[in-house]
């Protein structure tokens, strides 16, 4: 791939004749390796995530009229490329790469078409890109800081920053003319997230983070000059970026942002509602469905947490319950950050023994527990970044803790299978260490990755978790959540709830302070539909699992099963079914 990268100018001259294109598996090869390099060449970020640094010193403005021009003129050629495949004589395997890259162009260029996210770029969510530039910027995430070359390029990724602030206070500007704003509620809390990083005592910027630690190579005059010069950019570029940005905020976009919480007050916000749910399912269910779906999962799941409160012994009703797990102290036993990380660290040697009962495939890659760093966890949520493919950076399973004493240790274990073992870092790491072309490994949808990662959870007790009744009922606590999502997601963006609305049904119905159930309302209120998806992916999950034990009796086998999930990498939920309803029938052949 990297030579492919490199000759992708030679080989975008060449083009590519589709009247003569037969389907030998070269060129149906070369077709997805010139979309990977012109994709990697249009978006330097993902390059360097996946370790191909010819981008390095480049920095995309994904919310530009340019960008998105470009994107989907890209996605077009490509598409038409495909529609002239003859399927019939495509392998298994080349037919679902054919189907997933024309499945990934045409979502995108919907996403373009829906302007989703285009008036909106800033939000206080942790997937906010100030934040995750700040992310990339400390040294934390895939940013490369390893030679003199590596600094260097992240200066110039700095000074490309002003233009990304520019554009999207212009983008912010043209939302409030056309009403397509970010709720006011929200936006109150990006200022407080944007302050450090241009405002206060250079250690406590994020950004000269890199200069504590410079390559070791380096001789006393050129890491002398570098510091210099890197600190100057710093100062020049990123300081009053984000101090603009800030400051556009406070005085102008906060005051006229809109005082509602969903969609429904926005121009085409019901449209825009129904593009976000197609996004982040890849189905098209309504919004009347995912509320009732809802509804339905809720009762359901409070059911099964009642039965648990009566076999733990507790007398009250499941509020009363609630408010125990809340506020009683045995569910508070940590004093440090570190007691917590600690026992995260314990769940996977703890599942080890089980973990071959249920999976034949393991990936290779490892990971490590970290609690996310302090200035973006204001809005962050558990979170899992994936492992580099040279082995030299792990899978990070990221926990926020903002006080490790008032941290409760009930939903501690369904939590580390949905983000770690075997939720996430299983699912990505399996992913990218497949055999698959090079859009594949990269490709994901969050009904697909996120669906996994909480049917993971409900593996628990098979893999020797779960014990403590507690812990079970942080599991149900878990699944709740993503149950309520459904109702106070399709309840804001759909049927006009206002944010009090919402934060009131999470605390009817799950054990969880006021603070969590503001934090999680206000992340739904920015990115509708994304939190839906995992409850959407699950139950096909689960649906496709019955459905494979109901038809094949015996010959179930769970692991193979995984392994039919797992082993092409993340799939829309269509090609997903029809995935496991062709394996379902080859099984039933096979003696």
């Amino acid at each position: 791939m990297k030579r492919i990268i490199a000759t992708a100018t030679f080989i975008f001259l060449i083009g590519f004749s589709q009247s003569s294109f037969k389907t030998p598996p070269s060129q149906l090869d070369q077709l997805f390796d010139r979309y990977s390099a012109a994709y990697y060449a249009l978006n330097p970020l993902a390059a360097t995530a996946q370790g191909f640094n010819q981008y390095n010193d480049q920095l995309e403005i994904k919310i530009s009229e340019a960008y998105v021009t470009k994107s989907r003129n890209l996605n077009q050629r490509y598409l038409d490329s495909l529609s002239g495949i003859n399927k019939k004589e495509l392998s298994a395997a080349e037919k679902l790469s054919v189907e997933i890259l024309t499945y990934k162009l045409q979502a995108e260029n919907d996403w373009f078409n829906n302007s989703l996210m285009y008036y909106t770029p800033v939000n206080q969510f942790v997937f906010s890109f100030p934040t995750q530039f700040a992310t990339l910027g400390s040294g934390a995430g895939y940013i490369p800081f390893n030679t003199e070359l590596d600094y260097r390029n992240f200066m110039s990724r700095m000074k490309q920053f002003q233009p990304w602030v520019d554009q999207a206070i212009a983008n912010m500007q043209e939302g409030i003319r056309v009403k397509n704003t970010t709720p006011r509620a929200a936006m109150l809390k990006v200022p407080v997230q944007l302050k450090p990083f241009f405002d206060g005592p250079d250690s406590g910027n994020v950004f000269f983070k890199p200069l504590e630690k410079l390559p070791a190579n380096l001789d006393t005059a050129t890491a002398t000059t570098l510091k210099k010069e890197y600190a100057a950019a710093i100062e020049t570029y990123l300081k009053p970026a984000y101090k603009k940005l800030h400051d556009y905020i406070v005085t102008v976009y906060i005051p006229k942002a809109r005082e509602t919480s969903g969609l429904l007050d926005n121009h085409n916000g019901k449209k825009e509602y129904a593009a976000w749910l197609k996004y982040h399912t890849t189905t098209n269910i309504t919004a009347e469905t995912i509320f009732t779906v809802g509804l339905n999962e809720v009762a359901r799941i409070k059911k099964e947490m009642d039965s648990l409160k009566n076999v733990i012994g507790f007398k009250g009703d499941l509020k009363s319950f609630f408010d125990y797990v809340k506020t009683d102290p045995k569910f508070f036993p940590f004093k440090t950050e570190d007691e917590i990380l600690d026992r995260f660290r314990s769940f996977e040697k703890r599942m080890e023994p089980q973990l071959s009962r249920l999976f034949n495939m393991k990936p290779k890659a490892k990971f490590e527990v970290r609690a996310i760093e302090k200035f973006r966890a204001a809005g962050a949520n558990a979170q899992y970044m994936k492992a580099s493919r040279d082995g030299k950076r792990p899978g990070i399973f990221y926990e926020a803790v903002y006080e490790p004493a008032k941290y409760n240790y009930s939903t501690m274990e369904g939590l580390f299978i949905h983000e770690a073992i075997p939720g996430h870092h299983y699912q990505v790491s399996i992913q990218q260490e497949a055999a698959i072309p090079e859009f594949r490994m990269t490709y994901g949808t969050t009904a697909f990755g996120e669906g996994w990662a909480l049917y993971a959870e409900s593996l628990g007790t098979e893999l020797g978790m779960y014990t403590d009744p507690y812990q079970y009922l942080g599991r149900l606590n878990n699944e709740i959540e993503r149950a309520v999502r459904l109702v106070v997601d399709a309840g804001i963006h759909a049927k006009g709830w206002s944010r009090e609305k919402a934060i009131s049904y999470i605390l009817e119905n799950q054990p969880v302070s006021e603070a969590q159930a503001e934090q999680r309302i206000e992340r739904y209120m920015v990115i509708p539909g994304q939190a839906v998806s995992y409850k959407v992916g699950e139950i096909k999950i689960l649906e496709l699992r019955a459905k494979a034990k109901q038809q094949l009796g015996e010959k179930f086998d769970i692991r193979s099963f995984h392994d039919e999930v797992l082993k092409d990498g993340s799939l829309p939920l269509l090609l997903l079914e029809r995935k496991i309803d062709n394996w379902i029938e080859h099984q039933k052949a096979t003696k």
